[in-house]
């Protein structure tokens, strides 16, 4: 069948087809743009590395970002018989609510757990910074090498940092220490903050 008629039911359908088609692509390219902006909002979401600073001398752990100290922790180090670690280490995985291993001991999550409901641990193999069944320990020289938090601490601490983050333990106290700690018995100075399983250990 030929049209040659302006206005006739064959051009009109002609004629709203294209329009469809417009209004097609003009929707895809409005998607399109939506999911570029979209993930362009989530890179620029992407926080900057963070620093956590653990001082022994102190019993505290910081969390800092761009220098600046956004939450501060009290602490339990290593006893003298089992001291923790001291040196430069990263953040190699967040556990919620981690079974504890020790040689011929088994421990499931809960309140008996050694390790409370957090694990974020280190690339040093068995030692990370965790909760504790034994919240009297905090502020003292009491673990066996790793560093403890009370449980509702580590759970904020856990939400503050991520896999690749560093982590340094200090065991003696230094101009930057002073500056970050200041006084042994003052309080520290912190920024607003915005926040970002089975484990065998050899410290708790």
């Amino acid at each position: 069948m030929t049209d040659t008629t302006k206005g006739t039911p064959m051009t009109q359908i002609r004629q709203g087809g294209r329009t469809l088609l417009r209004q097609v692509a003009f929707v895809v390219l409005v998607s399109l743009s939506g999911l570029a902006q979209s993930s362009s909002e989530r890179v620029a979401a992407v926080r900057a590395h963070r620093e956590v600073l653990v001082s022994i001398p102190d019993r505290k752990l910081v969390v800092v970002e761009n220098g600046k100290v956004l939450r501060a922790f009290p602490v339990s180090v290593g006893a003298p018989m089992s001291p923790s670690p001291t040196g430069k280490f990263e953040i190699v995985n967040r556990l919620a609510n981690p079974t504890y291993y020790r040689a011929g001991l088994v421990i499931p999550a809960g309140k008996n757990n050694p390790l409370g409901p957090r694990w974020v641990g280190l690339n040093k193999q068995g030692y990370g910074i965790h909760g504790t069944s034994a919240p009297g320990s905090i502020g003292k020289a009491a673990s066996h090498g790793c560093i403890r938090m009370r449980n509702r601490d580590v759970v904020e601490f856990a939400s503050l940092v991520n896999i690749g983050d560093t982590v340094e333990i200090r065991g003696e106290r230094d101009e930057e220490m002073t500056r970050i700690f200041g006084d042994t018995g003052a309080p520290l100075a912190v920024a607003p903050t915005v926040p970002a399983t089975t484990v065998a250990v050899s410290g708790q």
